[in-house]
This record gives C-alpha cells, structure tokens and sequence, in this order.
C-alpha cells in the first residue's frame, strides 16, 4: 500500500478511567483521584510524549448512569484548563453542549482555553437533548438548535479583531473600539449582540469538532465543523472508491476507535473478558483488541481513507501507556502522522488553514 499524502491525524480520549465502563476497577489509582488534577496532567503529558495531535476530554451534565461505576467527574473544559500549562504541544479539545448550555458563556470559555493553551484549543460540540439534562438547566420545551451555537460562537470570537488591544498610554487607550464588532445574531432561542468579553483568541477562531450525536444530521455542515465524525461505513466505501465524493468536504472525517491491548502478559481479551463480567462493554463505536503490531496495520490501513483516528483507550493506565510504548514508535516509521511542536497551533496541526475575521474583512 502507498504512503498517504497528508499525514495521519491521532487523536484520544481522556475521560475517566478509559472507554471500558469497568476501567476504573484495573486502574492504578482510586476514582476519587479523577477530582484532583495529578491523574489528568499526567496522562496528558503521556499522550503528549506519544505524539498524539489532540487529546479529548468528554463531558456530561448527568453522573454516569452505572450504579457501580464514577459517580463524579470535573468539567471537560476545567480539565483542559489545567493542563494546558502543564504541556506545551498536545491540542486540547473539551466537549460543550449547544443545546441547554449559553452560547455566549461557552464561547467565551473556549476563548480563554486558547489563551491558556497559547492557541492549541478546540471544541467537540455536543447535542444531548434529554428531559434529566433539561431539568437541571431548569429547561423546558423546546432545545436549542445546535447549528445556532456554534455559529453565535464563531462570530464572538471574530468580535475583536486581532489588533483591538492597543494599550495607548500616551491616550490612555486600552482598546481600540473600532476594532471591536457587534455580532447582532437573533435565533429561535435567543439573540446576542456582542461583542465578546474576550478578545480574539490566539487561533483566530478554534477547531470545531461535530459529535458523533450530529452524524448525518442537518447539523452536520461543513460550513459550521471543521472536523466531523467518520463513520465505520464511511471509511468502507472509501477504501472502495464508493464515496470519492466525501473526499471533497470541507471538514476533516476523523474515525473513533476504541482498543484494547495485550498487557502485562494477558491477552487483550482476556483483559476485556475480565472486565465485561464486572460490567458490558457496549458497542457504541468500531473497536480492536488484540496486538500492538495488529493495532499498527489496521492504523496504516486506515490512513488512505480517513484524515484521522481518535483512539479510546479501554484502560487509560493500561492502554495507552502500551500504545505509547509498543505502537506509536514503530507506526511513525510505517506512515506520516502529525505529530504538534512546542508553539504550534492546532489549526496548524490539522492542516487547516488560517482563520480569517469577518468582520474585518467586511470593515
């Protein structure tokens, strides 16, 4: 098989103890250490060190719906928060609704992620839309329209222009105003003006991720993601030139892919065996288990036909700490991967282009 033109963008998932709902029963801490901080800098820095491109982190209003499983977990954004000084390279890519959530509050958030992270931010935007999620925002009625979020969202962060801060002390002028734009949006379920409290951020605007909930909805527009789930039938008809035409999309098709290694002496599935007795591990995304060198071919495979892969680990202690060792030294020597340096962007990292401020353009 040839080597594919852009490099192959490796992605995972950080939340909790790991994809497997029983992961925190094979982990190396307790579950009350997921409230503090050490565990996530440390497993960001480890994915860091692996050269994954982005780490997720997911999100939920709701405790988990497992009687025995983690009851608790801090905010997504929070989490990338804290880590975003303890790394210099790894994009950081939270989740946050668009549906009960205030878009405002939410872009603003994200804005000042990039900030921390000195422009490696991102978003996976969510849409849950359940009565539990509802009551606690003390919401009824009708949702949000997720489309209307993301885009109040590009258009605050493109409010200031870059150059709004001129911190004039001959005039005594901190900003410009200017350079500062009213977004004037009005939706279904609000309107905004603007501007943002926070300036521009580094990246212009941020890497918007689609949920794979929006998948083959209307929501799921080019226009409004720069990154979109691919689905297992989608990467099939690629590798059948059935869908060539996919090939032309805007947004970025990045496959998840849940794994599971042989470790420690133990097969993969015995290891996954094990922790399905404790509790089922359901099928919600494709999945390998097995070994790292079959890991690597499946990863090479997949490069031609997909622009990325985000990997969720079943054992975050376990998994990714054998992907780290076993797959991801010899998997850069099999394909390319785009793999960030210290000071690089995440739009850098991805492969997209600059992002530029409509409302300057327009001035």
């Amino acid at each position: 098989m040839s080597r594919p033109e852009h490099p192959l963008v490796l992605g995972v998932e950080l939340d909790g103890d790991g994809a497997h709902p029983a992961a925190w029963r094979a982990s190396s801490h307790s579950p009350a250490e997921l409230l503090g901080g050490r565990v996530h800098a440390e497993r960001a820095q480890e994915a860091e060190r692996a050269g994954f491109a982005f780490a997720s982190f997911a999100d939920s209003a709701l405790p988990p719906a497992d009687p025995d499983g983690i009851s608790a977990r801090l905010d997504a954004i929070q989490r990338a928060a804290f880590v975003a000084p303890l790394t210099s390279a790894i994009g950081l890519v939270p989740e946050a609704g668009t549906v009960y959530t205030e878009p405002f509050h939410v872009a603003t958030q994200l804005a000042s992620l990039d900030f921390a992270s000195r422009g490696r931010a991102g978003w996976v935007a969510t849409a849950v839309d359940d009565p539990g999620t509802a009551a606690l925002y003390g919401r009824d009625g009708q949702p949000g329209r997720p489309q209307d979020a993301v885009e109040v969202a590009r258009r605050l962060w493109d409010s200031w222009e870059d150059d709004a801060v001129i911190r004039d002390v001959a005039t005594g002028r901190y900003l410009d105003r200017d350079r500062l734009h009213h977004i004037r949006f009005t939706g279904d379920d609000y309107s905004i003006v603007g501007p943002s409290i926070v300036p521009r951020p580094p990246q212009g605007a941020l890497p918007v991720f689609g949920a794979a909930a929006l998948a083959g909805t209307a929501e799921l527009d080019a226009a409004l993601f720069d990154v979109r789930p691919g689905s297992a039938e989608e990467v099939l008809a690629r590798a059948t030139d059935t869908a060539a035409a996919v090939r032309s999309t805007a947004a970025l098709a990045i496959l998840d892919l849940e794994f599971a290694l042989d470790a420690a002496g133990l097969p993969a599935g015995e290891r996954v065996h094990t922790l399905d007795a404790r509790t089922p591990w359901p099928a919600r995304r494709a999945r390998y288990t097995g070994t790292a060198d079959g890991l690597i071919d499946l990863l090479v495979s997949l490069a031609p036909v997909v622009d990325g892969v985000r990997l969720h680990p079943a054992v975050l202690d376990v998994d990714l700490a054998e992907f780290a060792f076993a797959v991801a030294p010899r998997l850069r020597d099999r394909i390319p991967l785009a793999i960030p340096r210290p000071g690089d962007t995440l739009r850098a990292t991805l492969g997209l282009p600059a992002a530029v401020n409509r409302y300057q353009e327009s001035a």
